[in-house]
Formats: structure tokens, C-alpha cells, sequence
């Protein structure tokens, strides 16, 4: 049996695992977010509540960490920044630890039990409050530090979109970038996208339903999205040659978005599929957790 943990800046969901599709939730505890001792305290506690001494724990991450230096990033942990959180971790719970990024995570739980099974090559798609990615490949992460697939980031987001007559605004990113589809193609980029284009806020939600409704407002918004995010995730397509691109977050939660997400990305590919391609993530509870107990199980076995 191994422990699971969910970090996000919000709250830590804790699991254990005797197999990836053998999860038993435990607890949901308030991420303390400021005090490294106080962090270690809730893993220790967990420990101690287990119901048998673990082999090993887990990490699924909101942040990225250094390849060769092992040094993390967590922009809503501040007491987890600057770390080298493998090693520190290590040494204070006296235990194997493992450490993804939760978008390596999902896409790890994807390739194993979701939309990715059977297929050699899974790309993991979150469109949700950001956009990010996860690359495994016959069953391995490419990395779990956080950085290979992470689509959401880089000066790729076209603004002129000629088909549409639409000029886009060059919007800063949070990373420091220009021309993120971060700012652009997750639920608040759509958000933004609506109100640039028509003067008017609206939620994602709503957007995408009066899409549906054949809203034209709506249908200008939605347009104007899939052609920005069409165009990168084809040139992703293109490079790693996935048989999958499965796609959680709340974005996901809209068969027909991503289903015209799939039409949009499928006229743009070399490779020519008669089935979809993009298509809705299958493991919709709690994908990091399970994405951790697969690592974290691969550790305890060697």
C-alpha cells in the first residue's frame, strides 16, 4: 500500500492505493500554504492514520519542478518554492517519495485506464481554469517535472484570425510570456475572447451553451477559440505522433466543444484518422491521484 496526495493550493487530497483502479479516499485537508513544518505535519499525521505502514507516498503537483536540480515551482505554495522538494520530502517522512506534476499525472492515469488505453503514444489535454499537458509514451511519462507537454505556454497564439475578420489583443501571461494560449484557450481565456469581441462578460458555461443554442455572439466566440487552439495542438499532433489526445478539465465536460475541437485539429494533421482523435478524458474522478499511484506503486515494486 502506498500514499497518494493531491497538492493543490487549496487543499491536499490524500488516497491510498494497493492498485491504480484501488483508490480509497481518506481525507481532504486545507493546503498550508505558507509553513514548510506545518506542510510535512499533514503528511505525517497521514502517515501515522494510515491503515497499514506505507511502502511509499506519492506527490500529483500544481507546479513544476527543475529537471537536475530538483527544484520547485508552486506558485500558490510559496513554503514548497525554491525547494529541492524530492529530497527535503524524503528526509522528513522517512519514506520513498515520488513527485508529477498533476497534468503528468492526469495524463498518466489516461494512458493506463481512461482514453489513452492501448494506444503507444497519450497526450494529456487540461482545458480548464489553464491550459496544460502531460506526454507519456508506452506507459512512461516523458518527464514528471512538469515542463514536457505544457502547451498552455509560449508566444503561440495566433491574433490575426483572417477567416473570422478578427484581430486579437497581444494579453500578457502570468509566466512573464505574450501570446500564451493559457490567456487565450482556458475557461477564462474564452472569457476573455467573448468580451474583446463583443463588449460583453459572459462565463464559459454560458458561452458554450449559447453556442450550442446557435447564439451568434456565442458562435464567433467559439470560432475564433478553436481556430487559436486548433493550430498548436495540430503542430503538437504532428511532433509526438499520439494516437490519443485525451482532454480533462471543465472545458472537457462539453462532448460537443471537443468534439469540434477534434474536427478543427483532424483538418490540420498530417496523419489522417477516421475516428476522432481529441476526445474526452474517461478518468474524470480524480486523475491526479490515480496518475500518483501509478508512479508511486512503479516505486514501491523496485
Amino acid at each position: 500500500m502506498i500514499l497518494c496526495c493531491d497538492i493543490g493550493g487549496t487543499a491536499i487530497k490524500l488516497a491510498e492505493a494497493r492498485s491504480p483502479d484501488d483508490l480509497v479516499l481518506k481525507a481532504r485537508i486545507p493546503t498550508p500554504t505558507q509553513d514548510f513544518d506545518a506542510f510535512v505535519k499533514v503528511l505525517r499525521d497521514a502517515i501515522a492514520a494510515a491503515s497499514a505502514p506505507p511502502a511509499a507516498i506519492a506527490f500529483s503537483l500544481a507546479g513544476v519542478v527543475e529537471p537536475g536540480t530538483g527544484v520547485a515551482t508552486m506558485a500558490n505554495i510559496p513554503c514548497l518554492t525554491g525547494r529541492r522538494l524530492e529530497d527535503d520530502l524524503t528526509a522528513a517522512l522517512g519514506l520513498p517519495v515520488i513527485l508529477a506534476n498533476d497534468a503528468d499525472c492526469f495524463a498518466l492515469a489516461e494512458a493506463e485506464l481512461g482514453a489513452g488505453r492501448g494506444h503507444e503514444v497519450v497526450f494529456g489535454l487540461i482545458l480548464g481554469t489553464g491550459v496544460g499537458g502531460g506526454v507519456v509514451v508506452r506507459g512512461q511519462l516523458v518527464n514528471g517535472a512538469g515542463f514536457a507537454g505544457e502547451i498552455g505556454h509560449g508566444p503561440v497564439a495566433a491574433r490575426i484570425l483572417d477567416d473570422l475578420g478578427v484581430t486579437l489583443p497581444a494579453i500578457p501571461c502570468g509566466c512573464g510570456l505574450t501570446g500564451c494560449l493559457d490567456v487565450v484557450c482556458s475557461a477564462r481565456g474564452m472569457e476573455r475572447l467573448h468580451l474583446h469581441l463583443h463588449g460583453r462578460a459572459a462565463d464559459s458555461r454560458e458561452i458554450v451553451a449559447g453556442w450550442q443554442a446557435g447564439e451568434p455572439d456565442a458562435g464567433l466566440t467559439i470560432a475564433a477559440w478553436l481556430e487559436v487552439l486548433s493550430g498548436p495542438l495540430a503542430m503538437v499532433e504532428n511532433v509526438l505522433g499520439a494516437g490519443i489526445i485525451a482532454v480533462g478539465g471543465g472545458l472537457s465536460t462539453a462532448p460537443d466543444l471537443i468534439a469540434a475541437l477534434d474536427v478543427a485539429v483532424r483538418a490540420k494533421i498530417l496523419r489522417r484518422f477516421d475516428r476522432p482523435l481529441v476526445v474526452p478524458a474517461q478518468c474524470i474522478v480524480e486523475p491526479g491521484l490515480i496518475g500518483a499511484a501509478i508512479l508511486g506503486l512503479s516505486l514501491a515494486s523496485r
